[in-house]
This record gives structure tokens, C-alpha cells and sequence, in this order.
């Protein structure tokens, strides 16, 4: 999918379009294990958008503050890590929020096994303990 497809087309929403992909992608990319460093070649394929294009934005977000070079590679700062778990966290609430019937994050079934296992009977009816 090309940019002029997907990216708002005024300049200013544009970028924060970007932005919020690329704190995304690396965002994803680092909770994976799958490095710490990219490259524009490496957003070029998660994106499916040019990597010449995206340079800019990228030096942009180094000036913002929310990314670090290190030679042709960028990497998260700080400010960058906490504002991409924001967008991802955004992004992917509707796929990450309890169902109807599974327990929240809150439930204790999360920190004892004797808790969950209450929770899994509760929610196949069998109240019994």
C-alpha cells in the first residue's frame, strides 16, 4: 500500500501519521527481541513505504527528541519508548482487552495458580470450589 493511500495528506497530519507508525513498528520490533536498531530498509518492509521516504520523518523524530542514531540506524529514545507503548497500546486496545468472560488484568488468577484454577471453573459454570 503506497503512502498516498494510507497517510492523511496535509503535511502536519502526515507527520504525526508517521511518527505514530514508527514508534509502533519499533516499538514492536524492540518488545520482540527482534533488535534495539533499524534501519530505513528495515521500516521500508514493515511499512511497505519507501525507506528514501521515511529518512525524513526519521530525522525529524531525532530532533523531536523521540528517536537516537547510531550511523544509518535509528533506535528508540526514552521519550520515544514511552510514547510508542502509548501508540501500540492504542493501536491494539480492541485485541488486548479481556473478552466477555475472560478474567482483566487486574484478577488475582494472574498471580496464583489456585486462582485461576477457580477462574476457569467459574467461567465453565462449575461454581463449586
Amino acid at each position: 500500500m503506497t503512502e498516498q493511500l494510507r497517510a492523511p495528506k496535509s503535511e502536519a497530519l502526515r507527520a504525526l501519521f508517521w511518527r505514530s507508525e514508527i514508534l509502533q513498528v519499533l516499538y514492536w520490533i524492540r518488545g520482540e527481541g527482534l533488535g534495539e536498531q533499524v534501519t530505513p530498509a528495515t521500516l521500508e518492509r514493515f511499512l511497505g513505504v519507501d525507506a528514501g521516504h521515511l529518512v525524513g520523518y526519521l530525522d525529524r523524530m531525532v530532533r523531536d527528541g523521540h528517536l537516537e542514531t547510531a550511523g544509518p540506524a535509528y533506535s528508540l529514545s526514552a521519550k520515544g519508548h514511552a510514547e510508542g507503548a502509548e501508540e501500540f497500546e492504542a493501536a491494539f486496545a480492541d485485541l488486548t482487552r479481556p473478552a466477555h468472560g475472560e478474567c482483566s488484568a487486574d484478577c488475582w488468577c494472574h498471580v496464583s495458580v489456585e486462582e485461576a484454577e477457580a477462574c476457569v471453573r467459574e467461567r465453565a459454570g462449575d461454581h463449586e470450589h
